[in-house]
This record gives C-alpha cells, sequence and structure tokens, in this order.
C-alpha cells in the first residue's frame, strides 16, 4: 500500500535534517574545502525560511507539494496494477529523492553511469541498477569495486564478450556480481536481440564464475514520447511482446527472472500489460517538463496531466526597454535549448526561448498577459528536465512561495 508523504516523512526519507539542508557526501570527495564546506552550510540556513522570490537567479526549483502528489500518484497506480516502480535516478541525479521513492513504495533506483551508481551509494541508496553496459576496464574495476561495497549494486550486459570481462573482473576482485540482460526492444540503440540471442546470453551468465543472474531488463525510450494514448500504447506493448517471450523462455530454461524491468512515465499506467513485467524504469514523472506536458493522456488528449509539473526554473528580467520583448539571466547555460522551448508559468502571449548561453528571450503577442519589467522574476516550466536538472548543483524544495529544503544535486555531471 502507498504511504502518502506527511511532513515529519518528507523530511526524515529525504534525510534532510532538521535544519533541512546541504548535506556533503561522506568523506569530502566533492573536493570543498573545509571552510567552503562551512560556507555553503551558511549560505543554505540563510535560503531556507526565504521566498522563493527572493532566491539569486538563474535557479532550479521544485515544488513539495506537486512533487509529493507525483509521487503518491505513481505508488498507487503501479501497486494497482500489480507491478513496481525502479525509478531512473538519471532526471534528478538527487540522492534526497531517490530516498523519498524508496521510502513510497519503490523496490530500488536505476542509474545510467557507474559515476551516478557511486554518488547513490555514498549517499545510502542500497539498491542500484545500472542499466547501461560497462564495457572499458576502468569502468569494470570500478562496477566490481562498487559491489564489493554494495550488496544491491546490479549491473547490465548485452554481449558474450562483456559477460566474460565482468566474470574475470567479479573473480580478481573477489565478488559474485549480479547481472541483467539487456534485451532490444527493436531501436538497436543498446541491447541483445530478443529471443534466442538474448536466451543464449542469459544461460552464459547463469553458468560464468563469478556472475549471477538476476533477469532482464528492455527500456524502449522511444514509446515514452509518442503522441495519443491508443497509439503510444500499441507502441509500448508491441515493442515489448519479443521481450516478453524471452522472459519466458529464460523462465521454462530454469533461468532467474526475478527482475523484468522496462517502461517508463509515458507508458507507467501501460506497462503492466506485458506478461512477466516486474518493474518500471520511471524517471521524469517526479518533476515533468514540456516534452511531457504535449503528448497527451488517457483521460485528456491534448495534455499530459497525469502528474504535475514541479519543476522550474526562477529567472529575473534584466532588460526591458525594447517594444514586444524583455531578456532574462536564464539562457542555454539555464535551461538547455532542447525544444519546445520553456513555457512561462501562469502566463498566456508569452514565449520564451533559450537560445542564447547566457540569456533568455520573452516575446510578446498582442494579448499578453502581461509585461515584465527590469528586476521582476517569472518561472520557466523546462524543457527536458533531465539535463536541465544536470545543470545545477542545487536544488531549491518550495512549499508554497517558501524555501523549505536545499538538496544537493549530487550525481550533476556524472556522465561516465
Amino acid at each position: 500500500m502507498t504511504q502518502s508523504l506527511s511532513r515529519r516523512l518528507f523530511l526524515h526519507a529525504a534525510g534532510a535534517g532538521a535544519a533541512s539542508v546541504w548535506i556533503p557526501r561522506p568523506g569530502n570527495v566533492k573536493g570543498y574545502t573545509a571552510a567552503e564546506m562551512r560556507q555553503r552550510a551558511v549560505n543554505d540556513r540563510l535560503e531556507v525560511g526565504i521566498s522563493k522570490w527572493d532566491l539569486d537567479t538563474p535557479c532550479l526549483c521544485v515544488d513539495l507539494d506537486r512533487l509529493e502528489r507525483n509521487l503518491d500518484r505513481m505508488q498507487t497506480t503501479v501497486t494497482r496494477n500489480g507491478i513496481a516502480s525502479r525509478p531512473h535516478a538519471k532526471t534528478h541525479k538527487c540522492p534526497a529523492i531517490a530516498r523519498l521513492q524508496l521510502a513510497t513504495g519503490s523496490v530500488g533506483i536505476c542509474t545510467a553511469k557507474i559515476s551516478e551508481a557511486e554518488v547513490m551509494f555514498e549517499y545510502g541508496i542500497e539498491q542500484v541498477l545500472m542499466t547501461t553496459v560497462n564495457v572499458t576496464p576502468r569502468k569494470i574495476r570500478r562496477a566490481m569495486l562498487l559491489r564489493k561495497r554494495c550488496d544491491g549494486f546490479t549491473q547490465a550486459v548485452d554481449t558474450a564478450a562483456n559477460a566474460r570481462d565482468l566474470s574475470a573482473a567479479a573473480k580478481e576482485a573477489g565478488v559474485v556480481a549480479d547481472i541483467v540482460v539487456d534485451v532490444d526492444p527493436g531501436g538497436h540503440r543498446t541491447g541483445i536481440t530478443a529471443g534466442g540471442p538474448a536466451l543464449e546470453l542469459a544461460q552464459l551468465v547463469d553458468t560464468m564464475p563469478g556472475l549471477r543472474l538476476r533477469g532482464l531488463l528492455c527500456y524502449d525510450g522511444g514509446a515514452q514520447h509518442v503522441t495519443g494514448f491508443d497509439d503510444r500504447r500499441r507502441r509500448a506493448l508491441t515493442r515489448l511482446e519479443a521481450a516478453a517471450d524471452t522472459a519466458a523462455q529464460m523462465t521454462r530454461a530454469g533461468l532467474d527472472t526475478g527482475i523484468f524491468s522496462g517502461g517508463g512515465t509515458g507508458t507507467y499506467n501501460i506497462d503492466h500489460e506485458t506478461p512477466g513485467l516486474t518493474d518500471v524504469q520511471v524517471g521524469s514523472y517526479v518533476f515533468m517538463d514540456a516534452q511531457y506536458r504535449a503528448i497527451g493522456g488517457k483521460d485528456s488528449p491534448d495534455v499530459y496531466n497525469d502528474f504535475e509539473m514541479a519543476l522550474t526554473v526562477l529567472t529575473t528580467v534584466l532588460n526591458a526597454q525594447y517594444a514586444g520583448r524583455a531578456t532574462t539571466d536564464a539562457g542555454a547555460k539555464a535551461n538547455t535549448i532542447n525544444r519546445p522551448w520553456p513555457i512561462v508559468v501562469g502566463e498566456t502571449g508569452i514565449t520564451f526561448t533559450s537560445g542564447s548561453d547566457e540569456f533568455g528571450t520573452i516575446r510578446y503577442e498582442a494579448d499578453a498577459s502581461r509585461v515584465y519589467a527590469v528586476g521582476d522574476k517569472l518561472e520557466l516550466i523546462v524543457s527536458h528536465c533531465d539535463p536541465v536538472v544536470n545543470l545545477y548543483d542545487q536544488l531549491y524544495g518550495v512549499r508554497g512561495d517558501v524555501v523549505e529544503v536545499v538538496w544537493p544535486i549530487a550525481g550533476r555531471g556524472k556522465s561516465i
């Protein structure tokens, strides 16, 4: 049963502590001097309790009430559908949010890179599934060192050669590495071909010293953003058919299929229809963005409103002296150049672009709901939450208009 996030649970699960401020990583591995760490803590304590409109900009904010409702809705839905959630931390890169996800029922979290997995473990996240294969000797060694410390670390494989490399490294490190076979849904981005090739790889993993087969994963990223619920459902279920058949073959062969992970935010209420699927690798649902907003939902064909827009960039107007336009301090370095462009919260007849490195551009249409002056602040719904989050060091958790927590985005820049 899903547990609602009361304020006490929220603070406890996120590990925010009494002051609800920045928590440096163990051992100060981020590289701050002692003086810098003290100043960071002072700055965060000054920011907690102030109005978000008094924050320096550009900055990244999350509406805590909306975040909590998004967490609750996801867990309620997947529980009702008989599967679990295994959220992808590549979206938020924030251990505090990962802890909230685990506290509300997620069976673990996913990471895209070994560096993300290391950060999550350093912050106390024990159940980590790395969905990208490690192929270089150095990354393989890092993965085995992490496995030595983290009993809940599982990693993917999609070739026999890589399985042999992992087995040799595991033996050298003195560990047994938990492994899932990554099955290609048909896009040929990653993964091994479903059916015979995937089954043979699973059987090989199952026989290799140093490796323990835990199941399979199959993620169809393209299905997540198909416009229109019915078309998205057809695409998602069709693309997972071969993986489901592979899972059934593995089961008949006596192999472990305890993990059959796939799906995502766009298909979270569809994926349970795939036989054998155990959990969904949802990510963007915690924040949402303009890209997801446009795909339409089951009950709302024009706007995907299953989850609330919780993440915003706060920006300040720097120049308003020219007719029909204004300039803000949030350009590509604060928003990315992903499309669609950010959406100005609460306004109509106003467009925003962030094509310039340092500056965003507001343009007014004839029916603009307002005109901004220098020093005015506005909020933007981001284009694509994952890369935007990766631009910031911290995330301001806001309830109403008041800053309640300051969370480190500890996985920022962890792309290796």
